[in-house]
């Protein structure tokens, strides 16, 4: 039978054909720049089939080619079986992007419009020259993909700042509007949607594990647009829902989403100049090109928007609430780390997805939990050298009394959002797997005890994680660490930890995950990571000092650890930390669990 995604791919080619397209290129995200899109922009995977975060695709008439991280590399060659589609690797020596790639070989390519930010079309205009001309066609797929799903509207809820930490938004609103001013613009298009979400205290579910809502926010002095579902018209909204009573009260005016072209095109017609801010690495094609052709260029100030940097730094109120969170998520994994010990050790056998559902059901009775803050990876020994694994449908495999189970997990609160990974001896390990185990180690531990200069970057520090690893030939091809939201996206910027070069500083209030991993094909893969705070660490006549603060409480499994390879810090770090563990979960846990964790976390 045939490969019906060669058969979709085939259908786009006839459509390339009729319309004259050398190219089409679509992305993985939608017109938000999300990293994680609602089912109707899941384009890549309707097309393909695979399913990973990252990844674009292009199509010519005689090649098909999926562009995605090493992440993904595994898995991509896995599921692009079959269906034509070659994968090209990204972030990796040499590697070719797509407008590089493009370049000699089209000269009429099709974007979906919404689906592409600015940048990223811009990059391709540039490669295929001043011959060639990029069309943008916006909803390229809805004639080929029968039942595409339709925008998601959900509820919409409010933070209650008083209670979990947080700003007003109306304190927030005049925040922006001070930094517009100071920029010389009248007006701010805000479209990425966890800018949106902080800025006006709200979330929603229109994206699996992100409590988001899909929109737009116009910023002027004089009002704040917000472009989601209208009320009284099937969206979140009805009039008798508080939310909405509080954005009238604080004149925040509620429109359609899809009228925001309608709004842009109205002001640019009002007397007198308009100058109009927006970022274009968020914002999509589509939309920039409606802004292009009703406002002179001279008034489109392109920009990186203020609002990153603002939400990545927690105030005082969020960091106290942060702490309780991860104290409430320690019990949680605990409970789970013990429950899977006990079934495993017993001889029944649990199958990567019972463990992933039983941990989730030990987080859901945690007050204030509202989700998870992405899909758990749950995986056995080879499942887990794919740093981004999916539990298959059908047959999931069963972890087996010996060797190393990878759990990364987070979850979404109203206090705040988590993220942890834990890796677990579930019996006899291999010398090569302690070794593993301890190196990757070593990497989280230099990197939990860094003291660095304020001004320090995460590239600078990435290879603290790193240097064990390299002293012994080993390496990872993901990042180190990724800032996180409170009750918002697991993955935030501007600042990261990792090798690509990104001059944004470490700042106090920062939220960061440290993460090195190691990953065998076919073998295993560990991965250790605690989320950290970026803090004040005093001041000397050498400088203003930084450190971290480790947020995670759950304990670190010294059974696979080979002793003599950490350094007598190292092993003083590790200790600490158990005790901690213990000390502050134990009195939250049931007797038998407080009991094994005390085995648990004895010094070694």
């Amino acid at each position: 039978m045939e490969n019906i995604f060669k058969k979709r791919i085939e259908a786009l080619r006839d459509m390339m054909a009729d319309n004259g397209w050398d190219a089409v290129v679509l992305s993985g995200s939608d017109p938000h720049a999300s990293e994680y899109p609602a089912p109707r922009w899941k384009q890549v995977e309707w097309l393909t089939g695979f399913t990973g975060e990252a990844g674009d695709l292009v199509i010519t008439a005689d090649h098909a080619g999926l562009w995605t991280d090493s992440r993904y590399f595994v898995q991509a060659v896995s599921q692009l079986e079959g269906t034509g589609v070659e994968l090209h690797k990204t972030r990796v020596p040499g590697a070719v992007g797509i407008p590089e790639w493009l370049s000699g070989k089209a000269r009429v390519v099709a974007v979906d419009g919404l689906c592409q930010s600015v940048k990223a079309v811009e990059e391709i205009k540039a490669a295929i020259g001043e011959d060639g001309i990029a069309v943008d066609v916006p909803d390229m797929l809805d004639s080929l993909w029968a039942g595409r799903p339709s925008v998601p509207v959900t509820p919409v809820t409010t933070l209650d700042v008083e209670c979990f930490g947080g700003i007003p938004r109306v304190d927030k609103i005049s925040w922006l509007r001070k930094w517009m001013l100071l920029q010389g613009v009248d007006m701010m298009l805000v479209s990425s949607l966890d800018e949106i979400a902080w800025l006006l205290n709200v979330r929603g579910s229109d994206i699996d594990y992100n409590p988001l809502v899909i929109s737009y926010l116009l910023v002027s002095q004089d009002y704040v647009k917000w472009f989601a579902r209208k009320p009284g018209c099937g969206g979140p909204f009805p009039d008798t829902i508080d939310s909405y009573d509080e954005l009238r009260v604080d004149q925040v005016e509620v429109e359609d989403y899809d009228a925001l072209a309608f709004a842009l095109s109205d002001l640019s017609q009002d007397d007198g100049r308009v100058r109009i801010f927006i970022d274009p690495s968020t914002l999509n094609y589509h939309i920039y090109s409606h802004i292009i052709r009703n406002y002179d260029r001279s008034d489109v100030i392109c920009g990186t928007s203020p609002v990153i940097l603002e939400k990545s730094v927690k105030t005082p109120s969020e960091i106290e609430s942060l702490r309780q969170t991860f104290i409430e998520d320690g019990v949680a994994m605990e409970r789970f780390l013990h429950w899977l010990e006990d079934e495993v050790s017993s001889g029944r056998e649990v199958t990567e997805r019972e463990a992933s559902v039983q941990l989730s059901a030990f987080r859901a009775e945690i007050p204030g939990y509202r989700g998870d803050s992405f899909e758990n990876i749950s995986a056995y020994g080879p499942s887990a050298a794919l740093p981004h694994y999916c539990i298959p449908a059908e047959n999931p495999p069963v972890i087996r009394p010996s060797g190393l189970y990878l759990v990364d997990s987070g979850g979404q609160y109203l206090t705040g959002t988590t993220d942890i990974t834990r890796t677990v001896p579930m019996g006899e390990c291999t010398r090569l797997e302690k070794e593993d185990y301890t190196v990757v180690l070593k990497g989280m531990i230099a990197l939990s005890m860094a003291v660095f200069p304020r001004g320090t970057a995460g590239c600078q520090l990435d290879v603290l994680a790193r240097g064990p690893m390299w002293r012994t030939r080993r390496n990872y091809g993901h990042g180190t660490g990724h800032g996180i939201g409170f009750w918002l996206c697991v993955h935030e910027g501007p600042q990261d930890i990792r090798q690509n070069f990104n001059a944004q500083p470490l700042l106090p209030g920062m939220v960061t995950s440290n993460e090195p991993g190691l990953y065998r094909e076919g073998m295993h893969g560990i991965r250790h990571e605690n989320v950290v705070l970026c803090r004040e660490a005093g001041k000397d006549e050498f400088g203003d000092w930084l450190d971290f603060e480790t947020l995670t409480l759950c304990h670190i499994d010294t059974s696979a650890v080979l002793a003599d390879m950490l350094s007598s810090d190292e092993l003083k770090w590790l200790n600490s930390y158990n005790e901690r563990v213990y000390r502050t979960l134990s009195p939250l846990l049931p007797p038998e669990v407080s009991a094994w964790l005390r085995y648990k976390t004895m010094p070694l």
